[in-house]
C-alpha cells in the first residue's frame, strides 16, 4: 500500500534526505506499510531503509540510521495512512440511528475500527474484522481493546447487532485472551434483551477472562424521541436499575475475593437511577471506564472534597449560574454544599437543562443542545454568567451538537460564557470565586489561540 506524504517536518531526517511534500512512500524495510501501525513499528528500529517515489516517477531507496524510537518526521493524508472503518451493524441501540435529519455529516458516521479502540478508547463490536486483523493487533500489541460484547449468546448478538457474524466473531476474544492482551468490554443493556437472565450469562462467560479482561462495564441503553421504524425499546425503572445494580454488585465479591479486581461495574446513571449511593472509589479499581460513564460521579465527588480540603483561601463571592444535564446535577449540588460548608456566602445555582431536542429521556450534559440553552435561560436572571462543562461542545471547538456556538449563546442571552474543564478542581475554584483561565477551555475552532490570556483571575 502506497502513502502520499503530505508535509515533512522542518529539521527532521526526512528533510535532511531531500524527501518533500508530494513524495510517495512505496516501502519501508522491503515491506509494505498497511497503516500507521506498520509504520510506527518501522520507526522503533535504528536502522530504517524507505522506498520513496517523486513526482516524476524515480525512486529513491534510502537508508537512514537514527536513534532508537526517533520519528522521521513524514506527515501522511490520512492520520491512520488508511480508510476509516465504518460500522457494519445494524444495533437495536445504536444512538446515530435516534438521531434527527439536518445535522452536520460527521455526526451520522458509526465507526466501528479497531485502531481507534487503541489510539481514542472507542469500543469495537469486531464484526468487520478478520483473523490478519486480529493478528496484527497482536503483533503490534494495541491495547488495551474496548470491546461491545452486549451479550455472548451467539445468536442474541447476531439479532441485537442485525448481523450474521456477530457471535462467531466472539471467538477472537480467546485470541487476545491466549496473547495476554489486556481489554476492556461493555454492555448497552436493552430491557427485555440482554438483561436478567442474559444478563447473568454474559457475566459468567466472560468471567474466564479476568484479569487480562481488566474491566466491563453495564450501561443502560440511551433512548432519544426519534426512534420511529426503530426496534421498540423502554427505558430502564427504578426497579430495574436495582435489579441490574444487584447482580452487578454480585459478580463484583465474587471477582474481587477470587482474582483481586471488581470485574464488572455498573453505570453511573444506573445508581442513580435506582436511587442508591455510588460505589466507594476503591471498587472502580482506578476509574478504567470513567469515560464511559462509570465512576465520574464517585470520581468528582471525591477530588471535590479533596479540592476544597487544599483550598485555604476564599475568594469574591461571584454569582455564577452552573449549567448542566439532568444527571448531572445532584453531583453539582452536592459539590456546592461541601464548599458551603467551608467557603459560606457564595450563590452558587445550579440549573440542569432539559433534553428538549433529543427527548427528555437524554439526560446526560453532554448531549445538551446550544438551542434549549437559549430557550431555557432566556429572560432569568444570568447573574455574573454562565458555566457550562466542556462536554457540551464538540471537541477542541465552541459547538454545540446542534451547531449553537458559545458566541451564539452570549449574544441571545446577554451574558459572558465560559466553558469549564470537566476537573474538580475546576468546579471547586468557580464555586468559591477563585476561577482562573487555567480553569477554563481555552481552544476556539481547531487549533489552541495564538496567544492564550495570561493565568490570573477572570
Amino acid at each position: 500500500m502506497e502513502h502520499r506524504i503530505v508535509a515533512v517536518d522542518p529539521g527532521s531526517i526526512a528533510e535532511e534526505m531531500g524527501i518533500e511534500a508530494g513524495d510517495v512512500l512505496v516501502a519501508a524495510d522491503g515491506m509494505d506499510v498497511e497503516d500507521v501501525f506498520d509504520w510506527r513499528a518501522v520507526q522503533l528500529d535504528e536502522t530504517v531503509t524507505l522506498l520513496i517515489r517523486k513526482p516524476d516517477g524515480e525512486e529513491w531507496e534510502l537508508e537512514i540510521e537514527k536513534d532508537e524510537d526517533e520519528e522521521l518526521g513524514l506527515v501522511f493524508e490520512n492520520d491512520l495512512m488508511s480508510d476509516y472503518r465504518s460500522c457494519s451493524n445494524q444495533c437495536i441501540f445504536c444512538f446515530i440511528d435516534q438521531m434527527p435529519p439536518g445535522m452536520r455529516p460527521t455526526l451520522y458516521f458509526k465507526d466501528d475500527d479497531s485502531r481507534l479502540s487503541f489510539l481514542q478508547g472507542n469500543y469495537i463490536t469486531l464484526t468487520n474484522m478478520k483473523q490478519h486483523d486480529v493478528d496484527r493487533i497482536i503483533h503490534h500489541r494495541l491495547e488495551p481493546m474496548n470491546i461491545s460484547v452486549h451479550t455472548t449468546n451467539p445468536e442474541l448478538r447476531c439479532e441485537m447487532l442485525h448481523n450474521r457474524f456477530a457471535g462467531k466473531v466472539l471467538k477472537y476474544l480467546d485470541d487476545f485472551y491466549a496473547a495476554g492482551l489486556t481489554m476492556n468490554a461493555q454492555i448497552v443493556l436493552c430491557k427485555g434483551y440482554n438483561d436478567g437472565a442474559e444478563l447473568e450469562r454474559t457475566l459468567s462467560d466472560l468471567y474466564r477472562y479476568v484479569p487480562v479482561l481488566e474491566s466491563l462495564s453495564v450501561v443502560p441503553v440511551g433512548l432519544t424521541k426519534y426512534r420511529e421504524k426503530l426496534t421498540p425499546l423502554s427505558p430502564f425503572t427504578k426497579e430495574d436499575a436495582k435489579e441490574v445494580i444487584s447482580t452487578v454488585e454480585r459478580w463484583q465479591k465474587k471477582a474481587f475475593r477470587e482474582k483481586g479486581l471488581h470485574y464488572v461495574h455498573a453505570s453511573d446513571e444506573l445508581y442513580i437511577t435506582a436511587g442508591l449511593p455510588f460505589p466507594e472509589e476503591s471498587r472502580y479499581d482506578g476509574y478504567l471506564q470513567i469515560e464511559n460513564g462509570v465512576g465520574m460521579a464517585r470520581s468528582l465527588l471525591t477530588d471535590a472534597l479533596k479540592a476544597v480540603h487544599r483550598q485555604k483561601k476564599d475568594g469574591e463571592k461571584k454569582r455564577y449560574l452552573f449549567v448542566t444535564g439532568v444527571l448531572a446535577k445532584p453531583l453539582l449540588e452536592a459539590v456546592s454544599e461541601t464548599v458551603s460548608e467551608k467557603f459560606p456566602g457564595h450563590e452558587n445555582r445550579i440549573i440542569a437543562i432539559r433534553n428538549d431536542f433529543f427527548g427528555e429521556t437524554v439526560t446526560v450534559s453532554g448531549l445538551v443542545t446550544g438551542q434549549d440553552v437559549i430557550k431555557q435561560l432566556r429572560g432569568m436572571d444570568l447573574g455574573d454568567g454562565l458555566l457550562l462543562p466542556n462536554c457540551m461542545f464538540r471537541s477542541g471547538e465552541e459547538v454545540f451538537l446542534d451547531d449553537v456556538t458559545r458566541t451564539d449563546v452570549e449574544r441571545e442571552l446577554g451574558t459572558k460564557v465560559y466553558i469549564l474543564k470537566n476537573t474538580a478542581e475546576a468546579t471547586v475554584h468557580a464555586m468559591t470565586g477563585r476561577l482562573t483561565t487555567a480553569d477554563l477551555d481555552l481552544t476556539h475552532g481547531k487549533y489552541e489561540l495564538a496567544e492564550p490570556p495570561k493565568e490570573g483571575k477572570l
